[in-house]
């Protein structure tokens, strides 16, 4: 097989619509765009988001659904799990939180969550504690005591 033997498959190519020919041809006058109009003119096409005039959809919502609670308070959380690397009987605050590099400053509450096992005898202080929190500590004989 030559380079120069090589054709397209049979019904694979068509010819090109000739528009604008003569009436003869069938796409004559005015060349399969009809009559007057908008879509008629050279050029005139609306774009995909045109909506006929009328105010468009991405123009009538609003930017952002929901809003945004200016009152929310953001904790530092810490799970029951992370808490085993204190020794047991140990006092733990935020202050000694941050020592241990479980949170980051002590300039947000923190509160402990109730993810994991506790395994030691703990009196924990923070601002909040979640339910779950508070039995698996008071379970292990330890304390939460809330600030």
């Amino acid at each position: 097989m030559l380079q120069n033997e090589l054709k397209p498959a049979p019904g694979s190519k068509h010819k090109s619509k000739r528009v604008g020919r003569g009436d003869g041809s069938g796409h004559g006058t005015y060349s399969g765009r009809g009559c007057k109009g908008q879509k008629s003119r050279s050029g005139g096409n609306v774009h995909p988001r045109f909506e006929g005039g009328q105010l468009p959809i991405i123009q009538r919502l609003p930017r952002q659904r929901g809003f945004t609670n200016i009152f929310r308070t953001e904790y530092a959380t810490v799970n029951l799990s992370r808490l085993n690397i204190f020794d047991s009987k140990t006092e733990i605050t935020p202050e000694q939180l941050v020592i241990a590099r479980l949170i980051k400053s002590t300039k947000v509450p923190v509160k402990i969550l109730g993810h994991g096992e506790i395994k030691k005898k703990l009196t924990v202080k923070a601002n909040k504690f979640s339910k779950t929190a508070i039995t698996k500590i008071e379970a292990a004989g330890g304390k939460a005591e809330q600030l």
